[in-house]
């Protein structure tokens, strides 16, 4: 038997099974911890279910799903809710280096009022000149400063959401890699836009988006996307914020770099994914 994937949400799991019932592929659902696991007999079917396991986390809510459900009628597993736990659900969903992150953004954060605001922009902020170009940590420090509640809850939110299944399923290296450049090159456009004075993981974030969603377009096998209406909704956040229309300080610069490298690193990954032709 071969191990297809784990779900946090049991009903997702039974949509994705009676679907593929109805394609003649038989998957087991398997209870593991928070999670269910789905795992296949047949695998010389597997490149057939990972395909369409792609359309599914692309569009869960699609009507085929629910048509499927509806046909399948009585499901013969019984499906169990634990008891849900937020810490556990976060967990499942990210490695180390995610969680890392999120938990030095939000002591950080914490910090502010304690030590000052000023004095971690001194700290941390991009360098202010040629004096501070040799404190390596200020050319992607600054990605882990945030300055109000909404600041940092909209960018931790994706950051777990894109960066833990990436973590997953490519390792800690691969999404160092993302970050730290996307950091740097984010940071260094603002810098030449707005100055100096300027914080937060937009930058990785919109650099996350772009790999994300371009690598499940282009190599769904992969194992990871963004589905089309949540990257439509972040292109549209990017273009407003050169508007103005929120009232917001929105390091749109960073946005914009940070969305054109993840780009390009998918390009190359995803080449290098699909082999020599």
């Amino acid at each position: 038997m071969v191990r297809i994937m784990a779900f946090s949400n049991p009903r997702a799991a039974q949509a994705f099974i009676d679907y593929m019932a109805t394609q003649g592929i038989k998957l087991e659902m398997r209870p593991q911890g928070q999670e269910v696991e789905l795992w296949l007999n047949e695998e010389s079917r597997l490149g057939e279910v990972e395909q369409h396991l792609a359309a599914f986390l692309r569009e869960p809510f699609h009507p085929r799903y629910q048509e499927a459900s509806w046909r399948a009628g009585q499901s013969n597993h019984t499906l169990s809710y634990p008891r849900y736990s937020y810490l556990a659900r976060i967990r499942s969903q990210a490695g180390p280096l995610t969680l890392s992150v999120m938990v030095l953004s939000i002591l950080i954060y914490l910090l502010m009022p304690v030590v000052g605001g000023d004095r971690l922009m001194n700290w941390l902020g991009w360098p202010a000149d040629s004096s501070q170009y040799w404190q390596l940590w200020r050319w992607v420090s600054h990605a882990l400063l945030h300055f109000s509640p909404l600041h940092i809850l909209f960018n931790l939110l994706w950051w777990w959401y894109l960066a833990g299944p990436l973590e997953k399923r490519f390792g800690s290296g691969k999404l160092a890699t993302i970050a730290l450049v996307s950091a740097f090159f984010s940071g260094w456009a603002q810098s030449l836009y707005s100055g100096i004075y300027f914080g937060g993981l937009s930058g990785v974030v919109y650099a996350l988006m772009g790999y994300v969603w371009l690598t499940g377009e282009l190599a769904p096998k992969a194992g990871i996307a963004l589905p089309r209406g949540l990257m439509v909704f972040s292109l549209v956040w990017l273009v407003a914020g050169y508007f103005d229309i929120f009232g917001l300080a929105i390091a749109n610069a960073a946005h914009v770099a940070g969305l054109i490298l993840g780009l390009m690193m998918a390009l190359k990954d995803v080449r290098s994914l699909r082999g020599p032709r």
